[in-house]
């Protein structure tokens, strides 16, 4: 039943975590990619007690009090019955998705961030997503009222935590020496990045056809698009990511282009799932994988570091999937997520104004709320680590992990096996 479907998407939305945690570490050096995992716990924990003890009430309280700007009530989330499951429900997939949208942050700023610091900004970061959350997604948000549709996180999610990470990481500096060189620093571990991949794709699927909120009624037909239109699109990213790839080096193909390509088609059709045609999904995929490959062209070229390379896939695309959403959208007369037709089917503009006030609306709440809360920290605790300890890594400064005494074992058995073969053959 429905509520057996929302708590499986929930569970599956929650792997995205360790997606995330996997891709990111394996984009950047080996002697921080521990460093970058714990951070994404650290999104879970302190981003999910915040989301509970005022976020959820932020985003969908549902108090006389609430009002188009913020909702009101539910903080320190419970519930009797008979609403528990309901609220329950709710709250464990909305959960899922606030932490989503936090660890997109983590990326931004790996390498390069006290860990005490990032703890504090993952606590207060949910405060940057719950209110864009209840004016696209409540009842009586504003965005909602006018028709905003945006059916899975596509600018709530991605387009926010993207827009929050950029933030992050132009007031936290490039690494030290990042553009000392032509050449983007080398992947510690393009498998593990894969990999990542591979545990995102699975959790999409998730994120997208959980968002039909059930498969009762007719509810499973439109669930059943979102699964094809998901996969759809990341085909279309991908396919642009490894040929453009292909083509600029010289018939090689660069697995960071491939990872960022897929991930844009996959933001990109987050807004419009279970809406499109697959042929539509395919399309508005490839855009998003175009956008992503040059966006992080552009973003290297401006000399903003960006050490997992996905910036580019969540604002970008983000902003393309909304827009997408205005063009392609054809009125839902199963659930009603959209009774307006987009451009392209019909429609006399409205739904496309909609959608365009929706990102400007969502980039500048994210940019001055993100700015303001990472400078407060920046200036009360710091965000940075110092020079010698970023050189050092973040495994072996916040963990005790050295990876030096490791190669330095290494390289002693190597030579002592040296010259106990070369005192054989003496």
């Amino acid at each position: 039943d429905d509520a057996t479907w929302v708590m499986s998407s929930a569970f599956i939305i929650f792997t995205m975590q360790s997606g995330f945690g996997l891709l990111e570490s394996g984009m950047v050096s080996r002697k921080n990619e521990v460093n970058i995992m714990v951070k994404n716990v650290v999104d879970v924990i302190f981003g999910g007690l915040s989301f509970w003890a005022f976020g959820y009430a932020f985003a969908f309280g549902d108090s006389p009090s609430s009002n188009a700007f913020c909702g009101i009530g539910r903080f320190f989330t419970d519930a009797t019955q008979p609403e528990m499951g309901t609220i329950f429900s709710k709250f464990f997939f909305q959960l899922s998705f606030a932490t989503t949208a936090v660890t997109i942050v983590s990326g931004a700023m790996a390498e390069r961030t006290k860990l005490e610091s990032y703890c504090l900004f993952s606590s207060l970061g949910i405060l940057v997503y719950c209110f864009p959350a209840h004016w696209v997604w409540a009842e009586n948000g504003w965005l909602a009222t006018l028709g905003a549709v945006d059916i899975a996180g596509c600018g709530v999610v991605h387009v926010v935590g993207g827009v929050t990470g950029l933030v992050a990481t132009i007031i936290l500096k490039p690494r030290i020496g990042r553009f000392n060189c032509s050449k983007p620093l080398s992947m510690g571990s393009p498998v593990t990045a894969i990999l990542g991949l591979f545990v995102l794709w699975w959790g999409w699927l998730g994120f997208n056809c959980g968002s039909t909120f059930g498969i009762t009624g007719e509810k499973w037909q439109l669930a059943a698009r979102a699964a094809v239109n998901t996969l759809s699109a990341s085909i279309g990213g991908g396919i642009f990511a490894f040929s453009y790839s292909y083509a600029r080096y010289n018939r090689k193909v660069d697995v960071s282009y491939v990872v960022v390509g897929i991930l844009g088609g996959l933001v990109s059709v987050t807004g419009i799932c279970p809406l499109a045609r697959p042929w539509e999904s395919i399309l508005i995929g490839t855009i998003g994988g175009v956008l992503s490959c040059f966006g992080r062209n552009l973003i290297q070229k401006l000399k903003i570091d960006d050490p997992t390379g996905c910036l580019a896939a969540h604002i970008l695309s983000g902003i393309w999937g909304l827009v997408s959403v205005g063009f392609f959208t054809e009125v839902d007369n199963l659930e009603h997520f959209s009774t307006i037709n987009g451009v392209l089917k019909g429609g006399n503009g409205w739904l496309l104004g909609i959608q365009l006030l929706t990102v400007v609306a969502l980039i500048a709440w994210s940019a001055a709320v993100s700015f303001i809360l990472l400078m407060i920290l920046n200036k009360l605790v710091g965000l940075r680590v110092t020079e010698e300890e970023e050189n050092l890594g973040c495994d072996a400064v916040e963990h005790e992990m050295d990876y030096r005494k490791t190669e330095n074992t290494k390289q002693m058995k190597a030579i002592i096996g040296l010259n106990m073969f070369l005192n054989s053959k003496i």
